[in-house]
């Protein structure tokens, strides 16, 4: 494909952008699709941010930037992926609205219909993480777990719950394993009864020799 090109790189977080994790791979695509075409890159833009939040554009300097220079030559944005833009699908339909060309690798033959579905998808898939993650905070409140308090804390209530139910558990296959050990079955051979018996173990899975034996140390 002939024609000039502007290429925007994104990283969401400071740490990727120390690191280079991310950005050499965007480099390396956008370098992959322009292969072997008739082609003028004019620049490339770098940014490292967050992206959150209704005003993702007036966080990007380096976008709007890149935006700009599009217009002044009449180039195309390129990115390495759709989402490297954004994720909101009133962002993406101003950029559209805008009059730039964009292009991303992963979906050159994208249009401006596809476009919106896409964002509408991605959009809606972020809002049932976060509603997701919500509710597993509200869920370990009610169980007495304490936010946002000292780690050592809620480690210790975790492990105690944990010891707890093993130690419940260890008793109520007692008399099962007592009962095989009273035929002088070797552990391996336990192990292999209590499976096809369809006894669960600790964590609701197989019998393994080892889960046995902790098992076993429990009831001493």
């Amino acid at each position: 494909m002939e024609g000039k090109y502007i290429a925007y790189y994104r990283v969401s977080t400071q740490q990727q952008g120390r690191s280079g994790l991310g950005l050499e791979a965007q480099r390396a695509s956008v370098a992959a699709y322009l292969n072997d075409r008739r082609w003028e890159m004019l620049r490339e833009f770098t940014e490292v941010e967050t992206g959150k939040g209704a005003n993702a554009l007036d966080k990007r300097p380096q976008l709007r930037a890149a935006l700009k220079l599009c217009k002044k030559r009449n180039a195309t944005l390129l990115v390495a992926k759709l989402d490297r833009l954004a994720r909101n699908v009133h962002f993406l339909s101003g950029l559209m609205e805008s009059r730039v060309k964009f292009m991303a690798v992963d979906m050159p033959d994208v249009n401006r219909l596809t476009v919106h579905v896409l964002a509408a998808v991605a959009e809606h898939e972020r809002e049932m993480i976060s509603m997701r993650t919500r509710d597993a905070l509200a869920a370990a409140k009610a169980r007495g777990v304490k936010l946002g308090t000292a780690g050592s804390l809620n480690l210790r209530r975790v492990n105690d719950r944990r010891h707890t139910y093993a130690n419940e558990h260890a008793m109520k296959v007692q008399a099962i394993i007592q009962g095989m050990q009273s035929q002088t079955l070797a552990q391996r051979a336990i192990v292999a009864k209590l499976n096809g018996l369809g006894v669960k173990a600790p964590r609701g899975g197989m019998w393994h020799l080892a889960t046995l034996q902790r098992v076993l140390a429990r009831l001493r």
